[in-house]
Order: structure tokens, then sequence, then C-alpha cells
């Protein structure tokens, strides 16, 4: 029994130290808590806000051992990252953006409040940076109904943030053919969107256009690829890396 605990003991405090090396700092006066609703009929939410410098945000929801849960965060800064905390826990994280990259998607061990993180690794929070993005959350459970769309031109797509969804042809590898992914896009008017692709290992990568035109990706510090756009017609074709995508100006502008 003695092993036993000290193995326990022993696997906490390496938990402990993933989590003070991902270079973050938490000072509990720092960190401000929001709590998170999902509006009546729908899984999911998604937040849109900012931190800067040394700013620590906890987006706290309750939800049920068992029940799967679904979290990624798109921005342009490298060093914004989001944690995962179980009930009861304030430091010792479950998931860990700096080292697992930006979505987390897994069953949930407990029920209870979870706190999901976001913050600034410590090296760019000395230099004040400023970090937008977009937490998308979404809770898996029976007995959830989609959410009715907005009316007018900025309507949603039901149980979606997404002004539209399909499919968009795509290739992971260099050589490889080309398949399908899915796509949904968020539009902000003037030809300024974000284009969410589901790539076929369900990771997802988000495209930015302005004015109609792709200018960049949510890249992370485990991206190693080149941003690459050139167009063809109506075609924009854009190239991560090795994964190529092909999306059409009517994704990003509508119509």
């Amino acid at each position: 029994m003695e092993a036993g605990f000290l193995n326990l003991r022993r696997a906490w405090l390496l938990a402990g130290a993933l989590l003070l090396a991902s270079g973050a700092s938490f000072a509990a006066d720092r960190i401000r808590t929001e709590s998170v609703h999902f509006k009546k009929g729908t899984s999911g939410a998604v937040i849109q806000s900012r931190i800067k410098g040394y700013e620590i945000v906890d987006y706290v929801l309750g939800a049920r051992a068992g029940q799967s849960m679904n979290v990624s965060m798109a921005t342009r800064n490298t060093s914004a990252y989001f944690n995962i905390l179980a009930p009861g826990e304030d430091e010792v994280a479950m998931f860990i953006g700096s080292d697992k990259g930006s979505q987390f998607e897994g069953a949930l061990p407990a029920t209870g409040n979870y706190k999901i993180r976001v913050y600034m690794m410590r090296s760019a929070a000395r230099r004040n940076e400023v970090a937008n993005y977009r937490l998308e959350i979404n809770i898996g459970g029976a007995g959830q109904t989609a959410a009715a769309p907005a009316p007018g031109h900025d309507a949603k797509v039901a149980g979606t943030p997404y002004n539209a969804t399909g499919q968009v042809p795509c290739s992971m590898g260099h050589g490889q053919p080309t398949g399908s992914c899915a796509f949904g896009v968020e539009r902000e008017g003037g030809g300024n969107a974000m284009v969410t692709v589901t790539r076929p290992d369900g990771r997802k990568r988000v495209i930015f256009f302005e004015r109609g035109r792709p200018t960049g990706y949510d890249k992370s510090q485990a991206d190693r690829g080149e941003f690459r756009a050139t167009k063809e017609g109506d075609l924009n074709i854009i190239r991560i890396g090795d994964e190529r995508y092909e999306i059409v100006d009517a994704v990003a502008e509508g119509g």
C-alpha cells in the first residue's frame, strides 16, 4: 500500500512539474473567472476574447463523468494556450496546451466544474503581448438538441457557431490523393472570416481570411509548415507545409 501511495504521489508531482515547465504564471490574484453557459438546446459555446501580458482567464463549466469534451483555441499569438483543470483542482492540469497543442478531445473523468484556463507563456507575458483568441467548447451528451438559426443574413447553421458548413478538397501529405474535409466558416463581413477545417484525423485547422484573401492560420509551436496561398479564378489553393486546401471565394465572402 505504501508503494502504491508513493507511486501516486510521484505521478502528481510529475504533473505539477509539467505545469510549471509550461512557463505560465498562475498567481491567483491574476486569474479572472467567467462562467460558461450554453444556449438552450445547444451543446457548446464559442468565446471570442483577448488577454494581455500576465492576464489569465478561467472559463468554468459543469459536466458529468463520462461525457465527452472538445475544446479548441484559435489565435495568431503562438505563445497563448489553454489548460484544462478537473473538478477540485486549482493548479494541476489534466491537459496542458503548451505540451499537447491547441485542441483537447476526450471523456471526462469526474462530475463537477471544469476550468479551461487561457494564459500566455511567461516570456510573452513579460513583453506585455496581446493575444486575441476564439475558444470553442463542446460537451457531448444524450438528449441535446440544436438551436434554431438566427434570422437574417448572418444566420448560423443550427447548433453551430458557423455561418455555413460543407466540404472542401484537401490533402494531408505530399503526393497524397486529394480527399474531402468538413469545414465551418465564421464570417465577419467584408471578406474577413475564419474557416475551420476538420482534418481526417479529427484535428482542426483554422485558416484566416482578410478582404477575401487567405492570410494565415492558427500556427502553434508544433507547426513547422510554411503558409502559401495562390489563386486560380475564384479558387484559393492554400498550402501549410504538406497540407493542401482548396477554398472558393464564396466560403469567406458568402453568396
